[in-house]
């Protein structure tokens, strides 16, 4: 005859909640029930593959009992010939009593219950094992003492260091389980860039029990637990039956190369008291967003028909495409966009150019302005699109076009096999570096010139200068280069006789090993055509990649952010007015530093100056300048315009009333593969030399 001892009762919370529609099931089980479940957790590959509930569907379950008391259980019959095997036994001279929760060890001692679990014939150091069991349930022989029936919950560990594989154990009972089985586990995301947006997985689990599964909050854990974002969650705050399913979306966000785990955690009402899935990521830096400065080259000449078909201008309301990619040095793929110097010459009525990416359509937006008759040019980084190409369309009248390219920013790691690593943009304080005033360059002179940033000096490969001509004697240009003997056949800034024309630049330096440090320091060279001063400002420099807090960029279709004459953004700026302008999230993200705008200064009353700085911070206005519009003038800049905690910058003008219009083609963010505390030391007092001009500064 039989005796039956008490049984723990479940308590199964009630929760609220629409619930999945189930799929099709297999038959639940009926009790008494045989079964295993196993949820591998965080203890992968220790002892057990993968996560189940075991209970005759797709698999046999067998159990017996032991005269010690304890009992076993093994599943058989696994995709592949697989196994598991468990067996738990009382501390030594006991019998199980339900209810109580024994803390374990690979073999039963005086103490400690046994509880030992293998796969595959492939078990852990028993000696060096640990876990507990809860006994559920219990009935003995009365006559032999031998266990009949058992349920229990178990937790079970290979080593200290590893983690645990949990369930429950039901033998020949009638208590009924909680089962979950989480897929894929572990959620391998393979490899993913630093910085970059990698695809998301999702980790679903399919309640298996006789009990509803109740899951609350997901969270993630673990060393590389920030590696990792929750985007997506429809389990916590839910009841499912058995039979449905539920899922975690997660997106890896790596912020340093080298393997990344974690484990998500959904808290459920299983004895464990969670779901755990096992998060692996391995990242990768890459030069996606890095900066590779080029020589100076020609792609559009239309007064040649370079670059086009046939000679000619521009006519008013036409795009035409420019092939980039593969010319000039820059590469035939990998490329996200292109630092180009754009000049107008000759335009017949007052309009505009806007480059965007070949395939889009043409945008709000403008990337030079100018009235009839200019002569000017402008810096323009523009997202290449299909096959390499740009647009460039003209608004009004027709115009003729040179176009040299300058550098690039990478979009994949294709250049890196034939070009190595690029650089980072860094931007400084600005300064200025040249003031050739009151003793202007002659035609066809140029000047050499070395910036020296101390023991970071060796590791800047290009400085990014705003270059002002100042009262030309005649139509012409200047041209500025990394200094070899030969002027490149490329220009950088066009201007017209008596006029003040500024154009920002990326200028590609060269390593001065004899220039006063013991150290290289970057060299650079500019060119004028005709008789003029020299005005020099820097306002940031591009690095070899390797030093810390580099920012990298990512191109922008050309997207308006202001236009005073609508009072989008801001109002038309009245003398010695500050402005704030605060970029859309359209814009930025909570990464980026600086934006990549075109600034266009529209109609002054008055000769004025227009500089550009980050708002909201302890930053000062810089003494320099962006623009420097004539009365009446449209003019353009390219403005390398940092913002501020609020994602705002602002805009000083000097004097008179000016309207203004900004133009974001991308953004800046700080690269986390290199961030730290550290910054680019301040340039030192700098020297110039040139051809048939004094050493010294004037």
């Amino acid at each position: 005859m039989r005796r039956i001892r008490r049984v723990l009762g479940v308590l199964v919370a009630g929760v609220c909640a629409t619930a999945v529609v189930p799929g099709v099931a297999a038959a639940q089980p009926t009790s008494p029930f045989t079964v295993l479940t196993v949820d591998v957790g965080d203890a992968y590959g220790k002892p057990v593959a993968k996560s189940g509930v075991y209970d005759g569907n797709g698999s046999t379950v067998t159990g017996r009992a032991y005269a010690t008391g304890g009992v076993s259980m093994g599943v058989s019959g696994l995709p592949n010939g697989s196994t598991i095997a468990v067996r738990a036994t009382p501390p030594v001279g006991q019998s199980f009593v339900v209810g109580k929760v024994y803390q374990t060890a690979g073999s039963a001692d005086a103490t400690r219950a046994g509880l030992d679990m293998s796969s595959d014939s492939t078990g852990c150091n028993g000696a060096q094992s640990y876990g507990s069991l809860t006994v559920r349930d219990v009935f003995h022989d009365e006559a032999t003492g031998a266990v009949v029936s058992f349920a229990a919950a178990y937790e079970f560990h290979c080593s200290a260091n590893d983690g645990a594989v949990t369930g429950e154990m039901r033998w020949n009972s009638g208590f009924t389980y909680i089962g979950v089985v989480s897929s894929p586990a572990p959620l391998d995301f393979g490899r993913a860039a630093v910085g970059q947006y990698a695809d998301n997985r999702t980790a679903s689990f399919v309640v298996k029990g006789t009990e509803d599964s109740n899951f609350e909050a997901a969270r993630i854990t673990g060393p590389n637990a920030s590696s990792f974002r929750i985007l997506g969650n429809n389990c916590s705050g839910r009841s499912f039956w058995p039979g449905e399913s539920c899922g975690v979306t997660i997106m890896p966000e790596p912020l340093r190369a080298g393997n990344h785990i974690a484990n998500l955690e959904l808290t459920d009402n299983s004895a464990y008291g969670k779901r755990v899935v096992p998060l692996k990521v391995t990242a990768y830096d890459t030069v996606i967003g890095m900066y590779y400065p080029l020589a100076p080259q020609r792609l559009m000449d239309t007064r040649s028909g370079l670059g086009r078909p046939v000679p000619g201008p521009i006519g008013a309301g036409a795009a035409v495409e420019l092939q980039v990619a593969g010319r000039g040095g820059v590469p035939a793929d990998g490329v996200g966009s292109v630092v180009l110097n754009v000049t107008v010459t000759g335009p017949t009525a007052s309009s505009f150019l806007t480059l965007y990416p070949y395939g889009e359509s043409t945008p709000t937006a403008s990337s030079i302005n100018f009235p009839a008759g200019w002569l000017g040019s402008n810096n323009v980084t523009v997202k290449l699109g299909a096959q390499g190409k740009v647009y460039i369309y003209n608004r009004n009248g027709s115009t003729h076009v040179v176009v040299d390219v300058v550098g690039f920013y990478a979009a994949s790691d294709t250049v890196k096999s034939s070009l190595g690593w690029g650089g980072h943009y860094r931007p400084v304080q600005p300064r200025r570096l040249i003031d050739t005033r009151p003793s202007p360059l002659e035609a066809g002179q140029r000047i050499e010139s070395q910036a020296d940033f101390g023991p970071a000096s060796p590791h800047v490969k290009a400085l990014v200068l705003n270059i002002t001509a100042v009262n030309p004697a005649k139509a012409g240009f200047l041209t500025a280069w990394a200094g070899s003997p030969e002027v490149p056949t490329a220009s950088t800034v066009n201007y017209g006789a008596g006029k003040v024309v500024p154009n920002l630049a990326f200028v590609r330096t060269r390593p001065c090993t004899d220039c006063g440090p013991a150290y290289a320091v970057p060299n650079y060279s500019i060119y004028t055509s005709q008789k003029a001063d020299i005005v020099v400002d820097l306002v940031g420099v591009i690095d070899d990649g390797s030093l810390p807090d580099g920012l990298r960029f990512t191109p922008l279709s050309p997207t308006r952010i202001a236009d005073t004459r609508v009072n989008f953004g801001t109002g038309a700026l009245a003398p010695e007015e500050t402005a704030t302008i605060t970029a859309p999230s359209t814009v930025v993200r909570p990464d980026t530093e600086v934006l990549a705008m075109n600034v266009t200064a529209i109609a002054p009353s008055k000769n004025t100056v227009l500089t550009v700085w980050p708002a909201d911070t302890e930053m000062a206005k810089p003494g320099v300048s962006n623009l420097n519009p004539a009365a009446g003038q449209i003019v353009s800049n390219a403005v390398m315009g940092g913002i501020g905690p609020k994602d705002a910058f602002n805009v000083h003008n000097l004097t008179g009333t000016v309207d203004l219009v900004a133009d974001v083609v991308g953004r800046f963010y700080l690269y986390s593969g290199t961030a730290s505390t550290g910054t680019l030391a301040e340039p030192r007092p700098l020297t110039a030399r040139g051809t048939g001009y004094p050493t010294d500064t004037p």
